[in-house]
């Protein structure tokens, strides 16, 4: 993976774009969430999903109960069996969103110039002329000359399947508009957002908390994904709220930021957040289009620099009906890879889309080949920098193993880790070659039962680029006698060795505890 690395600021010889990829286990250091839905839930097509490279599932509750989404997760579970590939689980709250209803299904076409009326009675019939809306306080919230966009699944960004409208009065709960283009709504469910208007609603809501407690608890979930968060204290309550829940304690929260009010506060999100999801379908409305790029490179410099994943979504939309994207759209996943991040999230491409296992494959590919340029080098001296002096003793430990695996053209790192936190420090200084994060577990008690941690830890870490986790036998500490951590070393090797990862006459770079020590040492294999 690293022998052929090239850089996008030296000359490459144009004839070499047109030879094959070599194949790799690992499809691409960048991860791939993939939204399960109707197109998406049966276990041979969940299987596919995982062999073609997503390794985080995520169940979106804005459609669909918890039954519903509970048969998904079971076909998932069957799927991890049969292609032995780990996979974590996300569940995406609804938060905030405004939806209108249409109970009756029929087609609504709106014509341009026309008026229509939103209205929170939501006994009403849906018709061209009046759309039913799940919110009582909009009429409070916007004034005239303000914008409203409605479409189906969020914004494709197609006009002839979102609507533009703008304020033109506000008449006691009702919100007059005027639709700016011609588009026809089809189907029983749309968002309705409003652009950089401010809606007084909890981002937590009281049902985002019913399936929490009921089907997140069940599931032990490894992420929640917290919608339309606008404020650090968004995530401070949703902690919270997940401190009180047993298991999930451990759950990891990825703040999306889907709002101008989520971007004026994201340097304090950031802080309190375990990750970021950058939500560019609403964001992309409420930003001017010349202002999108600019919030996507600065947003994702700053969770880079911070050590915490970046997750970019809407890359390949036209991918929900072709088999192959537009060149602006594999223009758009590279672009997203060389500006350090760390995930791509596809949702309606593998929800609804006809080609879910194709989409994953296609933008694994172009993650593979975008990883080839990008310049390691400049990216370790600006991560480097930016930490300053003097490091922490992890930091010190993670940039040094980096360094030297770089130095030695090592085919992996093997970081032996109980927490996570030091091979989630090692992949930030993203090194060229794959870190196999060998988890560890640690017993625990609440007094009544003993068990292990360690599985949330594995799994958290496939969303983090470059790191594969590996579960070690727990009778295996991390901090023991030379002998035993030569055991648990000699196991990753072999699981590197059978994926094809780590070959004869290989070097590989260690990074594991030995007392109250941390060593980083070489390893060159022998036949």
């Amino acid at each position: 993976m690293h022998s052929n690395h090239l850089l996008l600021e030296e000359p490459i010889r144009m004839a070499s774009i047109l030879e094959p990829s070599k194949a790799s286990f690992f499809p691409a250091m960048t991860k791939i969430v993939g939204t399960l839905g109707p197109r998406s839930r049966s276990v041979e097509l969940i299987s596919g999903c995982l062999k073609a490279g997503m390794s985080v599932a995520r169940f979106d509750f804005s459609w669909g109960d918890s039954e519903y989404h509970q048969e998904t997760l079971e076909n998932l579970k069957a799927a991890v069996k049969i292609t032995k590939k780990l996979c974590a689980v996300m569940l995406d709250t609804v938060g905030p969103e405004l939806q209108v209803l249409n109970k009756t299904e029929k087609s609504i076409s709106l014509k341009e110039d026309a008026v229509v009326v939103l209205t929170p009675n939501q006994e009403l019939e849906a018709t061209s002329e009046l759309l039913p809306i799940n919110f009582t306080g909009l009429s409070q919230a916007v004034k005239k000359g303000d914008t409203i966009f409605v479409g189906q699944y969020l914004f494709t960004g197609s006009e002839s399947t979102t609507v533009w409208m703008e304020v033109s009065e506000v008449k006691g709960d009702d919100v007059v508009c005027i639709v700016k283009n011609s588009a026809t709504l089809s189907g029983s469910l749309f968002t309705l957002h409003g652009s950089q208007i401010h809606i007084n609603l909890p981002t937590l809501t009281d049902k985002d908390k019913e399936v929490i407690s009921s089907w997140g608890v069940q599931n032990k979930i490894d992420f929640l994904s917290l919608s339309y968060t606008r404020h650090a204290e968004d995530v401070r309550q949703a902690r919270e709220f997940l401190s009180k829940l047993g298991d999930l304690s451990q759950t990891q929260i990825f703040a999306k930021i889907e709002t101008v009010e989520g971007l004026t506060h994201f340097d304090e999100i950031l802080r309190e957040a375990d990750g970021i999801i950058l939500s560019r379908g609403n964001l992309g409305i409420d930003l001017p289009p010349e202002k999108v790029f600019l919030f996507q490179k600065a947003a994702l410099y700053k969770c880079n620099m911070a050590g915490k994943p970046a997750v970019v979504t809407r890359v390949v939309d036209s991918m929900t009906n072709n088999l192959r994207p537009t060149r602006a759209e594999a223009t758009d996943v590279a672009n997203a890879v060389l500006d350090g991040s760390d995930a791509i999230l596809l949702g309606a491409e593998t929800l609804r889309g006809q080609y879910p296992v194709e989409t994953i494959s296609t933008v694994g590919r172009i993650c593979a080949e975008s990883e080839k340029v990008f310049n390691q080098d400049l990216y370790f001296k600006k991560t480097v920098k930016f930490v300053g002096e003097p490091m922490t003793h992890l930091e010190s430990i993670a940039s040094s193993a980096v360094r030297a695996a770089i130095k030695v053209k090592a085919s992996v790192i093997i970081c032996f880790t109980s927490s996570g936190r030091a091979a989630r420090l090692i992949a930030k200084y993203r090194p060229t070659m794959p870190v196999i994060s060998v988890v560890i577990p640690r017993l625990k008690t609440n007094q009544l039962r003993w068990s292990f941690s360690g599985a949330f830890e594995a799994r958290q870490s496939l969303i983090v680029r470059g790191l594969f986790p590996m579960l070690a036998d727990p009778r295996h500490p991390a901090e023991s006698t030379s002998a035993t951590n030569e055991s648990v070393l000699k196991v990753a090797l072999d699981h590197g060795k059978a994926y094809g990862v780590i070959k004869p006459h290989d070097r590989v770079v260690v990074c594991q505890k030995v007392g109250d020590a941390s060593v980083v040492k070489i390893i060159e294999l022998e036949d």
